[in-house]
């Protein structure tokens, strides 16, 4: 079974690691603060999971999450990633991150820059635009009437057919917004941004989405 190795426990990633450990993949997760601080978390997910570094999260890793403040994105690990799939659910908030100059000009993508800073590994844009609850709950089988659907975002097909796989099992349907100079169309404050829509509405959200704001 695929181990996922997820860099960020917040809300976010403590809700994926929810969902892949209910799917039956093995995690192993990490936080800024220390794996001693993730004992709640490692028990309430059970003996699949465990704590670990950031650096021995990626290590273990057959796939990766990264689900950091974006100001962080730059202290993940870059070689223990090398050749791997690391999925970006990030999105920016300069309230928070800073005024970050090649996302304010429209220059850059959040996940793209993911990307640069990890420029062996097969980034994906996943979870970004949905909120952390719904993760869990806001689900359902393949083909069900109204199944929300999520966007990727890649320039690597086989971390597209990584996400495409993992929503379908946790629950959703996958739009592919295209490589990930594209990304920006569901990142933050665009029409798909945490607004549940089917695939044929976030289809028609994602070519309305306006380049800047």
């Amino acid at each position: 079974m695929t181990t996922l190795g997820i860099i960020g426990a917040g809300n976010i990633g403590s809700q994926v690691a929810r969902a892949a450990v209910a799917h039956g993949y093995d995690v192993v997760i990490a936080n800024s603060r220390g794996p001693e601080t993730l004992d709640d978390l490692v028990a309430e997910l059970g003996p699949k999971a465990k704590a670990a570094t950031a650096a021995d999260a990626a290590a273990a890793a057959d796939v990766a999450v990264v689900t950091v403040p974006l100001k962080a994105y730059q202290d993940i690990p870059v070689e223990p990633l090398a050749g791997k799939i690391v999925l970006d659910t990030n999105n920016y908030y300069w309230e928070r991150d800073g005024r970050i100059d090649e996302l304010e000009k429209g220059e850059a993508t959040v996940s793209g820059l993911l990307q640069q800073h990890l420029p062996t590994s097969k980034v994906a844009k996943a979870f970004n635009h949905i909120m952390a609850a719904d993760i869990t709950t806001d689900v359902a089988p393949a083909g069900a009437p109204g199944r929300r659907a999520l966007a990727t975002s890649s320039d690597s097909d086989e971390a597209v057919e990584f996400v495409t796989r993992l929503y379908d099992e946790f629950g959703f349907d996958t739009v592919n917004v295209g490589p990930l100079s594209e990304s920006w169309r569901v990142e933050r404050d665009r029409p798909a941004y945490v607004v549940r829509q089917t695939k044929d509405e976030l289809v028609s959200n994602l070519a309305i989405a306006p380049r800047t704001i």
